[in-house]
């Protein structure tokens, strides 16, 4: 199957009708025309921000060699 058949293809989730119900309510008024489409940018946004995070280190090993250089320059070290 190709990728542009794959990105159209939807599946089925299940929430509680409660949450269902609040996040209508909370939708309201805004640019959000269905729940489902509300529920697949809030999902979109915290699987990009974990994809980001994932294997990302802070600091290469080249950077916490210069930040030790430099505390040892102002006598931190």
């Amino acid at each position: 199957m190709s990728e542009e058949k794959e990105k159209t293809r939807y599946t089925t989730v299940s929430i509680p009708v409660t949450l269902y119900n609040r996040i209508k309510k909370i939708i309201e008024g805004t640019g959000f025309t269905s729940v489902s489409q509300f529920v697949v940018y809030v999902l979109r946004e915290i699987i990009a921000e974990h994809e980001s995070q994932q294997g990302e280190e802070p600091f290469t090993e080249e950077d916490r060699e210069k930040i030790i250089e430099k505390l040892k320059r102002l006598g931190y070290i």
